[in-house]
């Protein structure tokens, strides 16, 4: 549990919760809840551009970030922006392909990341982009930044793209684990620097985005994500005490509770794979935990999104909890839908 920051004096329900209390109804924020599930991101990206355009242009940005909570009740905020910020500033070109994903040049399977220019000032505009935000959210509402965790982001460093294995960067990790290490090292330090960046601009919190740690087998997954975000862990709290910080290893399974103990985090985020009363039976009894509706559930909606809500309710209702979904919510999310789950929550849709 961490302590209260001296200058944040409002009751957030979030951020008490990610502090260690239990609150009910519990509060709630979803993954990738600013996107295109919501009419008016798809009317601002058509009038302003391409992806990397929005993230890139602090008004937009900031606009993005505060649509979902004009239309829902939510308890959190989170940063429009993306995991791959990091490798961009690290000197790695970035480009979104319509239909395609990103993509970041040169791919590191085949250039030294030594041959990389270090690109710090593109970090900026991300925080001017919090500190807007900051200037324009209801007290009570915890804003959250984030970084993707040094595994998954290397992931798309080494291949140049996003990939269903990860083969390119497993391998590299076994059969150059030296030359793995320095990447990992580079990720870790640049990670840092950058989510203190953003809580100097104004965020409450932060998330780690661990995206692909599933791929990993458990030595592999010790190596990769626990030491590296364990090390993360350690520096945000001597550089900026009292940062509450949100783990989330998507696909990890069985480690979840090593990753628990081992990265220090002050909340775990669970994916929609995560079986509720098995992490509430495993995890340490006092840990916030997040999540885990699986947004599929929510797609559906019905009985189906209402025996689901139940479940995850049910389980964690003697510890601290954030409710959430266990990944992004899907593009084709019916709004009706999101509008029935914050009912279903106790909470007035606004």
């Amino acid at each position: 549990m961490v302590a209260p920051l001296p200058d944040q004096t409002a009751d957030k329900p979030l951020l008490a919760v990610l502090r260690g209390e239990r609150r009910d109804p519990p509060p709630v924020w979803m993954m990738r809840q600013a996107g295109r599930y919501l009419p008016e991101y798809r009317a601002l990206r058509a009038e302003k551009g391409g992806f990397l355009d929005l993230v890139y242009d602090p008004p937009s940005a900031a606009e993005i970030t505060l649509q979902p909570l004009r239309r829902f009740p939510l308890d959190g905020a989170i940063l429009f922006s993306d995991i791959l910020i990091t490798p961009y500033a690290l000197g790695q070109d970035l480009a979104f392909a319509a239909g395609e994903g990103p993509r970041l040049s040169p791919p590191l399977a085949d250039a030294p990341l030594e041959g990389l220019t270090p690109r710090p000032e593109r970090l900026e505009p991300i925080y001017e982009t919090v500190r807007q935000v900051r200037a324009q959210l209801a007290p009570e509402v915890t804003f959250l930044g984030f970084a993707g965790s040094p595994w998954t982001v290397a992931t798309y460093m080494v291949a140049g793209q996003g990939s269903r294995e990860q083969a390119e960067t497993r391998q590299l990790a076994y059969t150059d684990p030296d030359r793995f290490a320095a990447l990992i090292a580079a990720l870790e330090e640049i990670t840092v620097g950058y989510l203190v960046g953003q809580a100097g601009a104004g965020v409450d919190a932060v998330q780690l985005f661990d995206s692909w740690s599933g791929s990993l087998a458990p030595a592999e997954f010790e190596r990769w994500v626990i030491g590296p975000n364990a090390r993360i862990v350690e520096r945000l709290r001597s550089l900026r005490p009292g940062l509450p910080i949100i783990g989330f290893p998507k696909g990890a399974g069985g480690k979840l509770a090593a990753y628990a103990r081992e990265t220090g985090v002050d909340a775990l985020g669970l994916d929609e794979t995560v079986d509720p009363a098995w992490a509430h039976r495993e995890l340490p009894p006092e840990l916030p935990v997040q999540g885990n509706l699986d947004p599929f559930a929510l797609i559906a909606g019905g009985q189906a999104l209402e025996s689901a809500v139940r479940r995850i309710l049910d389980a964690f209702r003697d510890r601290p909890h954030v409710f959430n979904l266990g990944h992004g919510i899907q593009q084709t999310t019916p709004i009706p839908h999101v509008e029935a789950l914050f009912r279903l929550l106790g909470k007035a849709n606004g």
